[in-house]
């Protein structure tokens, strides 16, 4: 995505960076994420880099996954995980905060919350029948690492066979999606 930008854009500067230490020189009016921050574990390290990265009166806009994201779906994971004796929770690559402890992070910071949402996305996936193995396939990825392909294909069926009460109607996966929506402004 980052190379496409960049042919498309090639006044602007883009760059691949660490969430939780990348510093510029310079000061920006505005940072916003979408659909990013859930996947820095260290989220104090971000917020902190979102804060020097802005200049007095510079906004911060977000959108992350909120307490209780996908929570079907990692139940599910869980359990499959566990008839393996493995742990789902040592290799849960999310982070999901609640709105008051986003919020208190970024007031904590030096940012003022102005606006703050939890809200509940119930999200359709495509592909039919296989809409959420592609979907654990692609996002995923870090509970079933190190296992075989023949057992990796088997707990994810059982992940599966486990998320269908659930999540599957009438052809169709729907994903329990929670979204956590900020902004706030650096003083």
């Amino acid at each position: 995505m980052v190379e496409q930008a960049a042919r498309k854009y090639p006044s602007l500067d883009f760059a691949v960076e660490d969430a939780t230490a990348f510093r510029s020189p310079r000061e920006f009016d505005a940072v916003f994420s979408n659909a990013a921050l859930h996947w820095v574990k260290d989220a104090g390290a971000a917020v902190e880099t979102v804060r020097l990265a802005l200049r007095p009166g510079g906004r911060f806009v977000a959108e992350l996954g909120g307490r209780g994201n996908v929570a079907a779906v990692v139940a599910a994971v869980t359990e499959a995980l566990a008839e393996k004796d493995i742990s789902a929770a040592e290799r849960d690559p999310w982070y999901f905060p609640s709105l008051a402890e986003y919020a208190g992070l970024l007031e904590r910071s030096g940012l003022r919350v102005v606006h703050a949402g939890h809200f509940d996305r119930p999200t359709p996936l495509e592909g039919g029948e296989d809409g959420l193995l592609h979907w654990l396939e692609t996002f995923g990825g870090e509970f079933f690492r190190g296992l075989s392909g023949e057992e990796r294909r088997l707990v994810l069926d059982r992940v599966v066979e486990k998320a269908r009460p659930a999540l599957y109607r009438e052809g169709v996966w729907t994903v329990d999606y929670v979204r956590l929506r900020v902004a706030a402004v650096k003083g």
